[in-house]
């Protein structure tokens, strides 16, 4: 049965090399939901073709008959992680069985998976499942992932080559980048900026006349956080607020609005519940002008750790906040756990051509 709503998996299935239709990610992404935080090993992961369709929100008839295909196709499907010292090839799922009569089916993942979504206590991102699922392209998905983990430095870049290798394009499709923007990274930023809490655009990086590189620039999303915050706040429970009920209460008395349990939580989640971290980044946020979401801001502070211009009493815009000073390169790979463990440049190439094999 489907219970969470969080999907958590290690930074080497984000990088890795794979390609799945829309359904095929679905499957995969409400299977991943339900692995628990102290699971040590998989489990059977069962659910029904009713649960996956009030997931993916379709009133399909035949939903079983497709979610069947689906699982059928996943069983072939070859993803490629490429780590440090290795290339591993291995399949998504090692087992499935259906219960035609009850109408479910009962799945399992390759054992081959288990360190890279059980038990993870670094180099992870997090998602949401009902974020993933409004995607409707079966790159959108893959291209948020991707610029997810990388969404506290707001930047990322990748060769033409080395994305299309990630999403699974094979050698010869979308020869031209023409159609390789119009039909991959357009309708993904779209989707992307319409469907989640991130708002990316891009760059091209040419080299001559050819476009080598794209350069991903990753801001939050503030009306997408607001919206959020606006529809959610109806389904927060009276047991849910009495957890956090002193906390709560400290946040609202913070602020000088009128704010709601549900967005003093987004707060609260965002700044893993310090409370001084919220006074500090209200401080800056409330001598702002053009504030169109206090709450919205505040998040995109706490994310952004936005510091007070020095030697100003008040803080002129929304963007006129002092930046700190970072050397990308080498927060990148702190962020993504990298920093101890560097692959050569040499081995990296090899694997980079295994991986397209």
């Amino acid at each position: 049965m489907v219970k969470n709503n969080l999907i958590v998996k290690s930074n080497y299935i984000v990088e890795a090399s794979y390609k799945l239709s829309v359904g095929e990610q679905r499957v995969i992404y409400v299977l991943t939901s339900m692995i628990n935080k102290d699971d040590a090993d998989f489990k059977l992961y069962k659910f029904t073709a009713k649960e996956f369709a009030n997931i993916i929100g379709t009133k399909s008839k035949n939903i079983y008959s497709q979610v069947s295909q689906y699982v059928e196709a996943l069983r072939d499907r070859d993803l490629t992680i490429i780590k440090e010292k290795s290339i591993l090839k291995t399949k998504w799922l090692s087992s499935a069985e259906y219960f035609v009569d009850e109408g479910y089916v009962e799945l399992e993942f390759s054992p081959k998976l288990k360190p890279y979504l059980l038990l993870l206590k670094e180099r992870f991102t997090k998602l949401s499942l009902e974020q993933m699922v409004r995607f409707n392209s079966q790159y959108s998905g893959r291209i948020y992932e991707l610029l997810k983990q990388y969404q506290n430095i707001g930047l990322r870049i990748f060769k033409i080559e080395d994305l299309k290798v990630l999403l699974g394009i094979e050698i010869g499709e979308y020869k031209l980048y023409g159609d390789f923007k119009r039909k991959i990274l357009l309708k993904a930023q779209k989707e992307i900026n319409h469907n989640s809490e991130l708002f990316i655009d891009f760059e091209e990086i040419k080299k001559g006349r050819k476009v080598e590189s794209i350069r991903f620039i990753i801001k939050t999303n503030l009306k997408a956080i607001s919206e959020v915050c606006a529809t959610e706040e109806g389904k927060c429970t009276n047991e849910e607020e009495k957890c956090h009920a002193e906390l709560v209460n400290r946040v609202k008395s913070i602020f000088k609005e009128n704010i709601t349990g549900k967005e003093v939580k987004f707060i609260l989640n965002t700044a893993k519940d310090d409370i001084n971290i919220i006074k500090e980044k209200y401080d800056i946020v409330s001598q702002m002008k053009k504030v169109d979401s206090v709450v919205a801001t505040m998040i995109d502070a706490i994310r952004k750790d936005y510091q007070a211009p020095k030697g100003k009493e008040k803080i002129g815009s929304f963007n006129d906040y002092e930046q700190r000073d970072y050397d990308f390169d080498d927060l990148e790979r702190k962020l993504l756990g990298w920093d101890k463990e560097e692959m050569n440049k040499e081995t990296g190439e090899e694997f980079q051509q295994l991986a397209m094999k």
